[in-house]
């Protein structure tokens, strides 16, 4: 690899770097694309790891307090200093990756571009267990690769790189852990997934669906456990959320949906928010996809798609492909951690996700931050009655990790969060309804059901469906429409 390298490194040119004849345009399309998903770097310590020639380290140092630029190959370090040393706070480094060690807590941010991908799986976890004690608690790492296969266009004469899924980096980064004492206490973190999307510029420049990015950030493990796993996104992506529960919910609900009532509760919700062509919507918990797509080509609107579940991104994805709309866009992102700038968004769309979220008030704060003025927010999701809860209500909860208000206590949160013309409504009677539709079209559909699935997945539907108007009929489970502006 380093011979390769040398050979790749004679004129230090930025074509050489990405070993790409088409890097100077890709480098102009995909340079803003991939600034805009990082935290803000005011004020901040950036290690910036296999910098090359410093495509990125001259726009980090216009912002972040210092950054220290790493590479492994001297021809690049030198071109970087000499390119980029005028700034003043930033120090060169050549050095290799898989050697290097800085003092705990050093910087608030990492970034990586096209690096992860040349070490073995042994080397990252030993790498991530350190950038753990590099980054102070709440610090981020940004890295980007290629999955799958190799980006650019140059004939490799080698072939050391490890083209792994997208799944398969996510898995290593998230189940590596580090545990630091302070005093007599121990403590372990590890990473949790901010976002995890394909980089865009190379699907519309190269119709290559395999470069892609995450940002992670540094937390404490004891906080993010639940039911065994170490993230709450692994708790969903094998429990809750596995591949063919999500199949079989799609098979009863239709199309691209997993939620109440399928398509036509989604006509019926988007109809209310008077949707025009050129409009921004933010889909917070999009499932699948199904609700985007009818958006999108129904109204000409383009919609973001957020899930926390990379099962169901995964499947989304699959089904934009079908779709063919440039339109639409997904990524695996935790709504609560995830920034944009204000007034990004005509509409923040979210179908009974947030039963998941804990500070319900912060969230919808986020939502009305992120609106226009005149914005609008619609929100369905699973509510409760007033406690006391029946025994198997409070276990059913616990059990799927759902926090669950009352729909006026959901009215009072979007009105403390900012809301005006804060519509709450108890539809319950509406939920039951279409859970009845739904368990004749079941029963019509049974025996194409097993056959696809199983009679194990059949009654797990059904059967599920029956314990909640169970839970309806006693006032334990509710469910709620919110509709809201921004002023």
């Amino acid at each position: 690899m380093t011979e390769f390298w040398k050979e790749h490194s004679h004129q230090a040119t930025v074509e050489e770097m990405m070993l790409d004849s088409h890097a100077q345009e890709l480098t102009q399309q995909e340079l803003p694309e991939i600034l805009s998903l990082l935290p803000s770097l005011s004020g901040q310590r950036v290690l910036e790891l296999g910098a090359g020639i410093g495509r990125y380290t001259s726009h980090l140092l216009t912002q972040a307090s210092h950054v220290t630029a790493v590479d492994f190959m001297e021809s690049f370090v030198e071109k970087n200093r000499q390119d980029n040393s005028h700034h003043g706070n930033a120090s060169f480094l050549q050095a290799d990756v898989t050697k290097l060690d800085f003092p705990k807590n050093s910087f608030d941010i990492i970034f990586s571009n096209w690096l992860l991908m040349y070490l073995s799986d042994e080397e990252l976890r030993s790498l991530t267990e350190r950038m753990l004690g590099w980054l102070r608690l709440g610090g981020y790492l940004f890295f980007r690769e290629s999955c799958n296969h190799q980006s650019g266009d140059y004939k490799r004469t080698f072939n050391p790189t490890h083209y792994r899924s997208s799944a398969h980096y996510s898995h290593l980064m998230t189940t590596t852990m580090r545990e630091e004492s302070e005093g007599a206490e121990k403590q372990v973190f590890g990473f949790d997934i901010v976002l995890n999307k394909i980089v865009q510029t190379y699907i519309k420049m190269k119709n290559n669906q395999n470069q892609v990015c995450w940002l992670l950030e540094k937390v404490g493990r004891d906080t993010a456990c639940q039911e065994g796993f170490r993230t709450f996104q692994q708790f969903l992506d094998n429990q809750q959320y596995t591949r063919k529960g999500i199949l079989r919910y799609e098979k009863m609900f239709g199309a691209g949906y997993v939620s109440t009532g399928g398509h036509s509760t989604t006509k019926e919700f988007v109809d209310l928010l008077n949707l025009k062509p050129g409009m921004k919507v933010l889909d917070v918990g999009c499932g699948i996809g199904g609700g985007n797509f009818y958006m999108a080509k129904a109204f000409g609107v383009e919609v973001l798609g957020l899930d926390l579940s990379a099962n169901m991104v995964d499947i989304a994805m699959e089904r934009a492909m079908e779709e063919k709309l440039p339109s639409v866009h997904f990524e695996v992102a935790d709504a609560t951690k995830r920034e944009f700038p204000e007034g990004s968004f005509d509409v923040v769309y979210s179908r009974d996700t947030i039963l998941h979220i804990n500070d319900k008030l912060a969230l919808l704060k986020r939502f009305h931050s992120w609106l226009k003025p005149g914005g609008q927010v619609l929100i369905t999701d699973y509510c409760c009655g007033e406690k006391p809860w029946t025994p198997q209500f409070q276990e059913y909860v616990k059990q799927r990790g759902y926090i669950l208000y009352t729909p006026p206590e959901y009215g009072k949160f979007l009105q403390q969060a900012g809301f005006s013309n804060v519509r709450a409504e108890d539809r319950t009677a509406q939920f039951m309804q279409v859970i009845q539709t739904e368990l004749e079209r079941a029963a019509a559909m049974k025996d194409e059901f097993i056959k696809e699935f199983s009679e194990e997945d059949y009654l797990a539907i059904v059967n599920g469906w029956r314990d909640k108007l169970k839970r309806c009929n006693t006032g334990d489970q509710r469910w709620g429409l919110f509709h809201a502006t921004r002023n």
